[in-house]
């Protein structure tokens, strides 16, 4: 599978690990459902990037599957945090949203879904710690604005649609600050009950 998928390493680096720097964000140790739902909705349009439509465009499930498979194998070290000067109480805001969310806004708390350690749980959520501080404020703006889409009932949209601009950059700072754990796979297993329901974990 390596020399079929050499495309994708143009942006998202050797096996898949890209930096933390920048927009491209790692897909390398990823959850194997998530990145095949990923790429099914590059190719239906759900998500909008002209290169990643066109690369995916004539590919049908089955290639999807082998993709998604390959790149979710892929364990490799992760870089030092990639944020280091946010201010304390931008910090102090964002551990509070990913952690216990704010009831006041009806926004769930990240680790809900991301798992206790924010590495993703097998097999369709995906884990944000290590992405680009760029891609993490960008993919919550596009959830935002309609231009990230999910199968219904697309959860991440309402629960992002409960941030203010401020929360946001917060939520992002915090994540792109954390060191990853030392065991950085996806749990096997959700921490609890989902806070609502979410149509993006289907295949």
């Amino acid at each position: 599978m390596a020399p079929r998928v050499a495309a994708c390493t143009l942006c998202h680096g050797a096996q898949g690990r890209a930096t933390n720097q920048g927009y491209f964000p790692r897909i390398a140790g990823k959850p194997e459902g998530y990145l095949f739902n990923q790429l099914v909705n590059f190719r239906d349009g759900r998500r909008s990037y002209a290169p990643m439509a066109y690369l995916l465009r004539n590919l049908d499930d089955a290639y999807l599957r082998e993709m998604a498979a390959y790149f979710s194998r892929q364990q490799l070290p992760y870089p030092a945090p990639q944020t280091v000067d946010a201010p304390a109480a931008m910090l102090a805001r964002g551990d509070q949203l990913v952690r216990r969310g704010d009831a006041a806004l009806g926004s769930p708390a990240c680790v809900q879904c991301h798992g206790d350690r924010m590495t993703g749980v097998a097999p369709s959520v995906p884990g944000l710690l290590g992405l680009p501080r760029d891609y993490l404020n960008g993919q919550l703006g596009a959830w935002q604005n309609g231009l990230r889409k999910a199968r219904a009932p697309d959860c991440m949209a309402h629960t992002a649609a409960q941030l203010a601009p401020v929360d946001v950059a917060a939520v992002s700072a915090w994540l792109s600050s954390q060191p990853l754990p030392a065991d950085s796979t996806p749990a096997a297993a959700l921490p609890g009950p989902l806070p609502m329901p979410c149509g993006g974990l289907g295949e």
